[in-house]
């Protein structure tokens, strides 16, 4: 088994425990609260670290009662408990394996909720109907995760599917995870809406952006904001439906529109929308970050709607397979049920090791 006292510097228990006292000394202190959001970003760090703890001691807790299980069931071959203590095991190295893997989450904002919009590309109903796919496929990932998903816009296709559906995805680590499924997820199927069977291709795109704290937020000039309010055409039940409770926000400087219309009061919209153009703000200026290192080192990346990440095929064979790393899988049915980690692991892997980490 693991010396999970010193595995290899995955995990530092000393030098985190020590962290939790220093902080603890400083919540204690009688001015704590007269920097507010700085004291606020030290209670996420607090309950962050405490919580990294606890899965530590689960997961060796776990090891050791494996470890138990195993002898005595080489000693007795119990048929039953061998059998139990195998899928005891499977589900004890998926755990292992999503704690191994968030080691590689120290982006600076790798930690925080994660913002996912799917947009619909050419191809009509057929492509509105693969957004909705891939809306069940992250939502059904993020249940796996124990994560809670919260729909904040969304526009109904045509006949069937969605045109686009933005969403929150809340839980420690969503942003480190989803990021790696930004951009051009590519279908290949027969068509359930050709009456001639046909093969189509359709493509959907999807952004992935961290939902910002309060204490990291860019700071935004109300005078450069434009708001209007409509009545919203989303899900909600008939009370949407009644006044303009929809908004939409126009970022003068930028040009960048943002709406959300799920929540059921105007004021919970704004507030949805706001985080929505806080995190794209702050997008803009990593990529504009970006490409003035890119110009200093000489390079430059072109990212392209055309530039398709991932393949599923449904016809004439069963195949999804990942074109950024080489990663493939047969079983299309268990990844469009949200069993899509493989390829997240696999594209944090290569990441990885491309920038010396």
């Amino acid at each position: 088994m693991r010396d999970w006292q010193n595995s290899g510097g995955l995990f530092d228990l000393a030098g985190i425990e020590s962290e939790i006292r220093v902080i603890e000394e400083k919540m204690a202190a009688p001015d704590f609260w007269d920097k507010p959001d700085e004291a606020q970003g030290l209670v996420r760090r607090l309950a962050s670290l405490k919580e990294e703890v606890e899965r530590f001691n689960s997961l060796k807790t776990r090891a050791e009662e494996l470890g138990v299980w195993c002898e005595l069931g080489e000693e007795t071959q119990d048929q039953a408990l061998l059998a139990e203590t195998e899928k005891n095991y499977q589900e004890f190295a998926r755990d292992l394996r999503d704690y191994e893997l968030r080691s590689l989450l120290s982006g600076e904002y790798d930690e925080n909720n994660a913002i996912l919009s799917l947009h619909a590309g050419a191809g009509g109903t057929e492509a509105q109907d693969w957004v909705s796919m891939l809306f069940r496929m992250f939502t059904r990932w993020a249940e796996r995760k124990a994560f809670k998903v919260d729909v904040l816009d969304e526009l109904p296709g045509e006949e069937a599917g969605l045109k686009s559906v933005t969403f929150l995805v809340n839980g420690r680590y969503a942003y480190g995870f989803l990021k790696a499924e930004k951009g051009v997820h590519r279908l290949v199927r027969i068509s359930p809406f050709d009456a001639s069977a046909r093969r189509h291709t359709s493509f959907a795109s999807l952004d992935v952006l961290p939902e910002l704290p309060e204490e990291q937020e860019v700071e935004i000039d109300p005078a450069d904001l434009k708001i209007d309010t409509f009545r919203s055409s989303g899900a909600g039940g008939q009370h949407v439906n009644k006044t303009d409770s929809a908004v939409r926000i126009t970022h003068l400087p930028t040009g960048i529109v943002v709406s959300c219309q799920n929540e059921r009061s105007q004021h919970a919209n704004r507030l949805s929308a706001m985080k929505i153009l806080q995190a794209r703000l702050l997008q803009k200026r990593i990529e504009e970050r970006q490409k003035e290192l890119d110009a200093l080192r000489g390079t430059q990346q072109e990212i392209a709607w055309g530039s398709q990440i991932r393949s599923y095929i449904f016809h004439p064979y069963t195949l999804v397979k990942d074109h950024r790393t080489g990663e493939e899988v047969g079983n299309i049915g268990a990844v469009m049920d949200g069993d899509i980690d493989q390829f997240i692991y696999a594209y944090l892997e290569k990441y990885s090791r491309n920038n010396g980490r």
